[in-house]
């Protein structure tokens, strides 16, 4: 089941919340693309977290490509055209423009409920 959020609402949020409600978005965000990708067996909201936090980062930038990839590939079984999505979330996130790639995220993942 994925939730549409209101992506202003989420960037909003985050800010406000120093931070902490990006970590909720971050966990929401990989178990939502793992139920859409079909993916079972991925790595789930927590532990993806707590890799990020304990390798400073360097996970989270492996999770961004990921994250496109699983994104890609629900797109291409719905039949929706998709683009290597997993590379522009890689490149926001080493230019430390990561919320926008939690938004671009989120965006696909509304798409995708509809």
């Amino acid at each position: 089941m994925v939730t549409k959020r209101n992506i202003a609402l989420c960037i909003v949020f985050s800010i406000i919340t120093c931070g902490i409600y990006a970590l909720y978005w971050f966990v929401v965000l990989t178990d939502e693309t793992n139920n859409v990708s079909n993916d079972n067996d991925g790595t789930s909201g927590g532990v993806a977290l707590l890799l990020s936090i304990v390798t400073c980062g360097i996970y989270g930038l492996y999770w961004a490509y990921k994250q496109g990839e699983k994104l890609d590939k629900a797109k291409n079984d719905r039949g929706i055209q998709a683009s290597n999505s997993g590379i522009l979330y890689l490149i926001l996130g080493l230019l430390g423009f990561g919320i926008i790639a939690y938004a671009l995220m989120q965006d696909s993942l509304n798409k995708l409920a509809e």
